[in-house]
């Protein structure tokens, strides 16, 4: 069992970052809209065991001042059982963390989801390695989440 568990979270991993762009944004097509997306999304990461510590609505925000993005909606996640061993390793990686998903519909009609990948995020930093465990298990993460509500 804890071999198929370590094949999923390194595929995932592998997905992952074979389409993040040169700046470590991973960019996945959602198959539903905004906030049917978010909802799933939520939803399997509550499933799973994961805090969910905000939903910000980014669209309804720039209504408020008379401006239009678009939806665009951030989900704020974590487990401190895989955070705390960064900020740990590496206080200043609690400017970063807990992770972030963000759900927003594109010039084209799209509704994309992105996130930061845990490694180009947290591995800039100087106490944490690139090879730590929690990178893994943060990138696993965001793959399979991610994955879930994607085309």
């Amino acid at each position: 069992m804890m071999r198929i568990l370590m094949a999923l979270v390194m595929g995932a991993f592998l997905t992952g970052a074979a389409m993040a762009g040169e700046n470590g944004i991973v960019r996945k097509e959602a198959a539903a809209g905004v906030t049917e997306t978010v909802d799933q999304l939520i939803a399997t990461m509550e499933g799973a065991g994961l805090k969910i510590f905000a939903r910000v609505d980014h669209g309804a925000g720039a209504q408020s001042i008379g401006a239009d993005i678009g939806a665009s909606q951030l989900v704020i996640f974590g487990n401190p059982k895989v955070g705390t061993p960064a900020i740990q390793d590496d206080p200043v990686s609690g400017l970063f963390l807990p992770m972030k998903v963000l759900v927003y519909e594109d010039g084209t009609g799209k509704t994309m989801i992105a996130y930061e990948e845990p490694a180009k995020m947290l591995g800039r930093l100087g106490g944490v390695s690139e090879d730590a465990a929690y990178i893994q298990t943060m990138t696993g993460a965001l793959g399979k989440f991610t994955g879930s509500v994607a085309k």
